[in-house]
């Protein structure tokens, strides 16, 4: 996502880069260029020129520092101003109730159903939570399915009752089985449509009517650029929302959805979504985007990502494993599963400063550890422990196992002796200064 944005946003800033000062032609210039940026990105041109209404009159309004470059100045106006478009400021849950009450809307097709397991899984594992699913799509028989296997995926109980077609009563006995049942969350996730019309609508009202939710979110497909905006007006007329979610920001998007949405509804981005595994949800934080879409990366979000995966014990054990020396394949392959679960890896390298615009042509597939996991699996335990036994014939027998060539087995055992070699390397330094991320 924003890759093409990204991109006309740093050609722009090269109209005043190498500038010795700010003047009214080289800002104009480059406020062009960054408004033809926001507009080929999907975004309203009225919320384009308002925006770049802004950035204007703050870089003309601002002396140059002898620290910083024109091209220094208006990266930084431009990030802010990309901040405050998107809300400024993270937004949090409004979890007050017993129970909490949480209504889901959009359109079919957006995520709504496998953002409600997300968003439990969530609320169970970083809020300490105790929620329930609630089924209210009377109409898609497979999304009651759907809501069921992510329920089972997350250990989160589900409620429903497909015999019965009134969504609102389904809500209301849902209400009475979470009290019964010490559920403090409640998240309904209710039925979509093709297009924005009058039954749907009505249907939602009603279930907000009867339930009074603490938070209405909103969940709309990035992909769908200023479609999503329109539609989002519509809801919010209605409903008014608390609260937008994005989903899909992985796939081939302009952008435009996550600038426009916040301006347009005058309602939070709460959260944004990527991918099906029910870890890939985070918390919308509008300065991190900007810096994102400008690309300065995100170490923060990938910091703390690192964070949720890798405990403090973790950490202890495997630094005192590679000290010794004796990181081996299970290590290895436990790292791997961790890393996995911290989300897709090109949007993970795209939080690394630098790294997102070298690896925007790459095509970095999440299988792409499936090989190496393979050729692991296929050794012993003992092999695993001990890769200093593995000699020719048990590497003839692992490719055999995994289906790989022998030299496939050779590459990765090379690959892994070098690393092994780094960690040796790395034993020199003091203990703080290798694994002090799982500790902070």
């Amino acid at each position: 996502m924003f890759e093409n944005l990204s991109e006309r946003l740093e050609s722009a800033f090269k109209q005043i880069k190498g500038e010795g000062r700010v003047t009214d032609l080289n800002v104009a210039n480059t406020v062009k260029e960054i408004r033809k940026a926001l507009i080929d990105a999907d975004v309203n041109f009225k919320i384009a020129k308002e925006f770049t209404d802004k950035v204007r009159e703050k870089a003309m309004g601002q002396k140059v520092l002898t620290a910083i470059s024109p091209g220094q100045l208006m990266v930084k106006i431009v990030k802010d101003e990309l901040a405050e478009l998107m809300g400024g400021t993270e937004s949090e849950l409004n979890l007050q109730g017993n129970p909490a009450v949480i209504l889901i809307a959009g359109l079919q097709g957006s995520g709504k159903t496998t953002f409600s397991g997300k968003l439990a899984n969530y609320l169970k594992t970083k809020k300490g939570k105790s929620p329930l699913l609630v089924a209210c799509d009377i109409y898609r028989p497979a999304a009651i399915d759907q809501l069921k296997i992510l329920g089972e995926q997350i250990n989160v109980e589900v409620y429903s009752d497909p015999e019965n077609k009134d969504a609102v009563s389904i809500a209301k006995q849902a209400i009475a089985v979470a009290k019964s049942k010490n559920k403090n969350v409640v998240i309904i996730d209710t039925a979509g449509r093709l297009a924005i019309d009058e039954v749907m609508m009505t249907e939602v009202a009603n279930i907000k009517a009867a339930m009074q939710p603490q938070e209405i979110l909103f969940v709309v497909d990035s992909m769908t650029g200023q479609d999503a905006v329109n539609t989002a007006k519509a809801f919010h007329d209605r409903l008014d929302f608390s609260g937008v979610v994005l989903t899909k920001l992985d796939g081939d998007t302009r952008g435009g959805a996550a600038l426009s949405i916040r301006y347009t509804v005058n309602e939070p981005i709460k959260f944004v979504s990527s991918g099906e595994k029910m870890e890939t949800l985070d918390v919308f934080y509008p300065e991190r985007m900007a810096q994102r879409i400008l690309g300065m990366g995100d170490i923060t979000t990938l910091v703390e990502k690192a964070q949720s995966q890798f405990d403090e014990e973790q950490a202890r054990k495997l630094e005192k494993k590679i000290r010794k020396n004796q990181f081996d394949f299970q290590d290895f392959l436990d790292q791997l599963q961790q890393i996995k679960k911290m989300g897709s890896l090109k949007d993970l390298m795209s939080m690394i400063p630098g790294v997102g615009k070298a690896m925007k042509d790459v095509d970095i597939s999440d299988d792409a550890f499936k090989g190496v996991e393979a050729i692991i699996h296929s050794m012993t335990p003992t092999e695993r422990a001990n890769p200093d036994l593995i000699d020719m014939n048990r590497k003839k027998r692992i490719a055999k196992g995994c289906g790989k060539d022998i030299s496939d087995v050779n590459q990765f055992m090379k690959q892994f002796e070098q690393m092994r070699d780094m960690m040796k390397s790395m034993n020199k330094m003091p203990m703080g200064g290798r694994m002090g991320m799982g500790r902070r």
